[in-house]
């Protein structure tokens, strides 16, 4: 990568976003597309000082991730309808008009990704869907599942936060230690249990991943986390976390680029960097 004064700069912010694996899948994407870009990891804790920062500094596209998905829509100039719905941005656009002002758009990939990533094992029409967890990333799981026919169910430890996500989607809740009772065909685990260093943190017990068809984690430290392995050993088929993340990220890729996303590339530059990681 040659980086010179025509370099167009684009990023991810997050506080804390050094782990973040969307530099390798970026900057490769961007490689393999000839384009003089690059994608850098910039932890930010004050979302105003960092956005007026990023106007300043002539950035072009940013990634979103937490905590400042929902922090940053008071600072936008414009919001797409999806991500208002959602009430979650986690992609930024940077125009700057002629006279010099830049107009900062805001949109949402989280609930593409996802959908991407479970259309590939099953069709989500009138599939009965299991969410673990109430958080951002629950929502817009959530809402991209409703959008695309299926019958949710929220699963969460704290019920006012689970019954007050179930409310938005207008779905039913289920508390997590009653989810023994309920059928469904996808398991999708949106919390971080299971993440590293937790490697053997599992959402649900063993012995109800039979009752699934396709179980998910958007977990991706490990890559293969318990509840997939498990899930895995009962017959299920099983979507890692590198999945929503690839699918979200090649979404942002064609916003910012009009092209389309060299994905293979992307994917493989996902997983060299778990490896990488891995042996470090």
């Amino acid at each position: 990568m040659s980086i010179d004064g025509k370099t167009e700069l684009y990023g991810i912010i997050g506080n804390p976003v050094r782990h973040s694996l969307s530099p390798a899948m970026h900057n490769a994407g961007f490689a393999t597309l000839g384009m003089n870009w690059v994608y850098v990891p910039m932890e930010v804790q004050d979302i105003e000082q960092g956005m007026a920062g990023l106007r300043a500094l002539g950035f072009r596209g940013v990634s979103v991730t937490v905590p400042h998905k929902e922090a940053v829509i008071p600072l936008l100039d414009e919001i797409d309808p999806v991500a208002e719905k959602i009430g979650a941005v986690n992609t930024l656009v940077f125009h700057r008009e002629k006279d010099g002002r830049v107009i900062l758009r805001g949109l949402n990939t989280d609930w593409l990704g996802a959908n991407t990533a479970l259309a590939e094992k099953i069709n989500l029409q009138q599939s009965r869907v299991l969410v673990i967890g109430a958080g951002g990333s629950a929502k817009a799981v959530g809402f991209g599942l409703v959008e695309a026919g299926a019958e949710v169910m929220i699963a969460n430890r704290t019920a006012a936060s689970g019954q007050a996500l179930a409310d938005w989607l207008g779905c039913v809740f289920v508390p997590l230690d009653q989810v023994a009772s309920v059928a469904a065909d996808v398991l999708i685990n949106t919390t971080s249990v299971g993440m590293e260093p937790d490697n053997e943190g599992i959402v649900v017990p063993p012995s109800l991943l039979p009752g699934f068809s396709v179980v998910m984690d958007i977990v991706y430290a490990p890559l293969e986390t318990r509840l997939l392995r498990e899930a895995r050993s009962a017959g299920c088929q099983t979507i890692d976390g590198l999945a929503m993340l690839l699918y979200q990220g090649a979404a942002q890729f064609k916003i910012w680029t009009g092209g389309r996303p060299p994905q293979l590339i992307m994917r493989s530059a996902l997983e060299e960097e778990l490896r990488r990681r891995a042996v470090a």
